[in-house]
């Protein structure tokens, strides 16, 4: 059966869509499918049954299909390479995208190392008295939660170029929504002295008083995601509604403090009781 195989093969005769399957070790639902999408056509359909029929010379471009498909590339992506339409561009933004996600699985594993080291995370939470504060502003929107640690550190990268590093009397803040949807709207801040101009490139914008529920983060600013967790629970337990976005006020300069030594402030605004 092997031999009859590959004589066929060799004579490029008309193959079956279940031989051509067994030749490039596709299903024949593999191959219906990538058909319907006008990826792999056949190259003749029987008029009167409808069969389809593939030659040896699509057995690269099927088998290419089949490789590209256990490296995670999409359908999409697989169609561009295969049509010669910058097949670099394709592949790059299929590799950059498995690194991201690489990357954030390796801060979920992290986060659990750290669970599994000192349990579900709890911090030391108390009542905090918060005066307004004029700050420089710059605002953007991340594509998914995934895509905060992205945003914020590109946004204070800019923020930083803008208004210039922390100096007396200007601290480095992150606004987050306590409620998470698809897309998240992110404001960086740095706060002003009184009567100090906002920079061009960012907006004047002042930043709310009143009482905050607040814990100290000490580690990795992608772990922060656990004391939040932590000071949300303590406000659900004692009936805080929180009144606005979580403030994450960074203390310490990371270029000069060590991942694991880095103080955030979190504070979570709550509605004034009469």
């Amino acid at each position: 059966m092997g031999e009859a195989m590959l004589r066929r093969v060799n004579d490029d005769d008309p193959l079956s869509i279940g031989q051509f399957a067994r030749l490039v070790r596709l299903s024949v639902k593999q191959l219906r499918h990538y058909a319907d999408l006008g990826l792999l056509p056949p190259a003749w359909v029987d008029p009167d049954t409808g069969y389809r029929y593939y030659r040896a010379h699509q057995a690269r471009d099927a088998m290419s299909i089949g490789l590209l498909r256990s490296l995670d590339v999409p359908l999409t992506a697989i169609k561009d390479v295969l049509s010669g339409q910058d097949p670099a561009r394709a592949l790059g933004d299929v590799r950059d995208r498995l690194d991201d996600e690489l990357a954030r699985r390796r801060r979920s594993l992290a986060a659990l190392e750290r669970i599994l080291a000192r349990g579900l995370p709890t911090a030391e939470v108390t009542l905090w008295r918060e005066e307004p504060q004029r700050a420089a502003v710059v605002r953007d929107v991340a594509d998914s939660p995934q895509d905060i640690g992205r945003v914020t550190s590109a946004g204070m990268r800019r923020l930083l170029e803008l208004a210039g590093p922390p100096g007396e009397g200007v601290r480095l803040i992150g606004l987050f929504p306590a409620d998470l949807g698809e897309y998240v709207p992110i404001t960086l801040a740095a706060t002003l002295p009184d009567g100090r101009p906002a920079p061009p490139g960012t907006t004047l914008d002042l930043l709310p008083g009143g009482t905050f529920a607040r814990a100290v983060h000490t580690g990795p600013y992608d772990q922060i995601s656990l004391t939040a967790h932590a000071l949300l629970a303590w406000c659900v337990e004692r009936g805080h509604t929180a009144a606005g976005p979580i403030r994450e006020v960074y203390i310490d300069d990371p270029a000069t403090t060590a991942p694991d030594d880095l103080v955030t402030h979190l504070l979570i605004p709550l509605e004034e009781t009469s």
